[in-house]
């Protein structure tokens, strides 16, 4: 078929945007030559890749515009189907706050305690079925240690204070609901040492010249921290005279190296150069 014959037969829009498009490398070559003078010289390659980028272009917009079917780029058919197809899987959560309207006592001391931000079908599981038929359907109640896991063994990722065991050394056999009550899972004694939340600071103390020193040597701890530790800080030594109390020249201990204050390290602070936890020189 001839091509001027081909081209009749196409839609008129079809034919006019493809004479938008012939034209256009002219139309960039010539804007390339109209500011010949006043921009910077342009590298050859540079102009013929800006042509075949235009054309590139212009044909994106003929395929999206003519040969897409409208169907595709309706958003509104997608989101009918996408809601139809989430629907027909069936609800199988019934929500939070429904737990409340059978377990009012339990529901308003979850919400007091440290699982407050937790929904009950976190720990027993979706609740519609039991909602609709609770004789008929019973909801799992987490027993077994390993479940606790998930969120309460040591990760050194996870922000301090937060509580964290090491499984193996922590009550080990025993069910983590014989200490604790899972809606109100505050522990049965305060804890009483720091590396029960500072477990990697713990470890790399234990291995340094400070092993024998308590922790509440360098920091002030109130017992509030003990309880609420990201509330009420623990204070951290902003002077040279704490670390003077030891290695000073004229410092009771022993076997603690011994520097004049006055004159080591200048102006730094003592844990500039030295890490508390493992007191090497850097």
């Amino acid at each position: 078929m001839p091509r001027k014959d081909f081209l009749r037969k196409l839609p008129g829009q079809i034919r006019n945007l493809l004479a938008d498009l012939a034209v256009l490398p002219g139309l960039v070559v010539r804007l390339m030559m109209s500011t010949k003078g006043s921009l910077p010289k342009l590298p050859e390659q540079i102009k013929r890749l800006s042509v075949v980028v235009a054309v590139l272009l212009g044909g994106m917009l003929f395929v999206r515009q003519y040969v897409i079917p409208p169907s595709i780029k309706d958003t509104e058919f997608h989101k009918a189907s996408t809601i139809g197809r989430e629907l027909a899987r069936g609800i199988k959560y019934a929500g939070g706050t429904t737990c409340k309207d059978c377990h009012d006592e339990v529901y308003d001391m979850k919400e007091n305690g440290y699982h407050r931000g937790l929904s009950c079908e976190t720990c027993h599981g979706p609740g519609a079925r039991h909602e609709e038929d609770p004789s008929e359907t019973e909801l799992v109640i987490p027993t077994r240690r390993q479940f606790c896991y998930d969120c309460h063994v040591y990760n050194a990722s996870r922000p301090t204070g937060f509580p964290q065991i090491n499984p193996v050394a922590h009550n080990p056999l025993k069910s983590c609901l014989s200490c604790h009550d899972a809606h109100e899972p505050k522990p049965p004694e305060v804890l009483r040492e720091c590396a029960a939340c500072h477990g990697e600071i713990a470890k790399t103390k234990a291995v340094s010249h400070h092993v024998n020193l308590e922790c509440t040597t360098c920091h002030d701890t109130p017992e509030e921290h003990k309880v609420t530790p990201r509330i009420v800080r623990s204070a951290q030594p902003f002077t040279r005279e704490l670390c003077a109390e030891c290695h000073s020249r004229d410092s009771t201990p022993k076997d603690a190296p011994r520097i004049d204050v006055s004159t080591h390290g200048g102006k730094y602070l003592c844990w500039q150069c030295h890490y508390p936890h493992m007191p090497e020189t850097r």
